[in-house]
């Protein structure tokens, strides 16, 4: 049986392991945690042996509906699940709707569908066909279905009332379906949290969605960019408050680190791993700072009021880019023999240098993506580490101060 342990709360961060995962019970995950970003059931560009030469992977493995619904029928043939079928290693898997990197056209809900895209086009989901999807599947926790189409600016609140309403119908359908589904026996089903930005509707979801028997809780709908960052973090807050605290909460959509640390401390426990995926996709690597334990030199130049020179990021006409990347592409690195980061220990930063990962980039080799998502996988998942660290020896805010400088 799931259950969250918390060892500590600071500045509203939760500190914890989420325990008995798995079909046997005997995994766990950290919190504040990510899950492992794949694409039908595969990390973008790395083999399971790839994958596996980084340390200290999330436990949980996130799978959607969105990719692998049109498998459907093979699956089921198959009777093992993703799992085996896809073959990963010992994981939990978490199946959610959507993918979080592909935005899906609006207006295709209704109050008994919802729609995912697949390579052939729209699917059409009724209640029945999701859980037949989920059995196929055979995941350790999945996201109930929801009409999560309210996170447009211009949504109105007669829309949003019934996007809450709708999600809350499907997840009661979805409840009764998985009493009667034998592959799912030993699952846990995620309630969704909507509303948009409406406060009062956010309440209302999140007030009928705990009364609900479920494992945990999905916060969706605040990944538009439309939505105010202060807006969205009172929201949080303010559902986060009338949540049960032995019980997860998964937010949709959220990765980049500086909107992470604020999630986390209005109390959110899980994050998704896509965004060292978009960053690999642009041809960047991560590079900020996220150590508060420097290495002697770099102290001793901080107690002297110096900092080691920051390159400033150069977009090179990526508007997508953020503060926390640098653009490998760009014709400065085509000549800098250094590591993507200084002192990372990922197979890319001690084998090779910024200019040979220039040099694959614009000749549109293969390698450059792996090489790229290995650095950006392992330099994600030493972030989520130090944010735990962090919050386990009272130094957020020396935490914070460093990244977000």
């Amino acid at each position: 049986m799931m259950k969250l342990e918390l060892s500590r709360v600071v500045q509203g961060c939760r500190l914890g392991v989420l325990t008995g995962l798995g079909k046997t019970g005997q995994h766990c995950l950290e919190v504040p945690g990510c899950l492992l970003y794949t694409r039908c059931a595969t990390v973008p560009h790395l083999t399971q042996d790839t994958l596996h030469t980084l340390s200290d992977l999330p436990s949980v493995t996130q799978v959607t509906v969105e990719s692998l619904a049109e498998h459907q029928e093979v699956l089921e043939e198959c009777k093992e699940g993703v799992r085996k079928f896809a073959g990963l290693h010992n994981t939990v898997l978490f199946c959610s709707l959507h993918d979080s990197v592909n935005p899906n056209p609006a207006g295709h809900v209704t109050n008994k569908t919802v729609s995912v895209w697949g390579s052939g086009g729209r699917i059409e989901l009724t209640a029945a066909r999701f859980m037949a999807i989920q059995a196929a599947i055979q995941p350790d926790f999945y996201q109930s279905m929801a009409d999560g189409e309210t996170w447009q600016a211009n949504s109105s609140r007669k829309r949003v009332r019934k996007a809450v309403d709708r999600t809350l119908a499907h997840l009661d359908e979805c409840l009764m379906l998985h009493q009667k589904t034998q592959e799912l026996k030993q699952a846990e089903i995620f309630g969704v949290l909507e509303g948009g930005d409406i406060m009062e509707e956010r309440l209302r979801s999140t007030r009928e969605t705990a009364k609900r028997p479920v494992g945990g809780f999905v916060l969706d709908g605040f990944h538009s960019a439309a939505m105010n960052q202060d807006v969205r973090g009172q929201l949080i807050q303010a559902i986060t408050a009338e949540l049960p605290h032995e019980k997860p909460r998964l937010i949709l959509g959220v990765g980049c680190p500086d909107q992470v640390i604020s999630c986390a401390e209005a109390g959110v426990d899980l994050f998704e791993s896509f965004f060292p995926f978009q960053v690999t996709e642009r041809g960047c690597a991560l590079n900020f700072n996220y150590n508060i334990n420097p290495d002697p030199e770099t102290a001793v130049l901080e107690l002297n009021g110096e900092t080691p020179a920051v390159t400033k990021p150069s977009k090179n006409g990526d508007e997508s880019m953020t503060t926390f990347e640098i653009n490998l592409k760009d014709k400065r690195y085509q000549d800098d023999f250094r590591p993507l980061v200084e002192g990372c220990d990922c197979y890319c930063c001690q084998k090779h240098m910024r200019a040979y990962i220039h040099h694959l980039l614009v000749t549109n080799e293969l390698l450059a993506g792996v090489l790229l998502m290995l650095h950006n996988m392992a330099h994600y998942l030493g972030f989520f580490r130090a944010l735990r660290e962090a919050i386990a020896n009272d130094r957020l805010q020396d935490f914070k101060n460093r990244v977000l400088s």
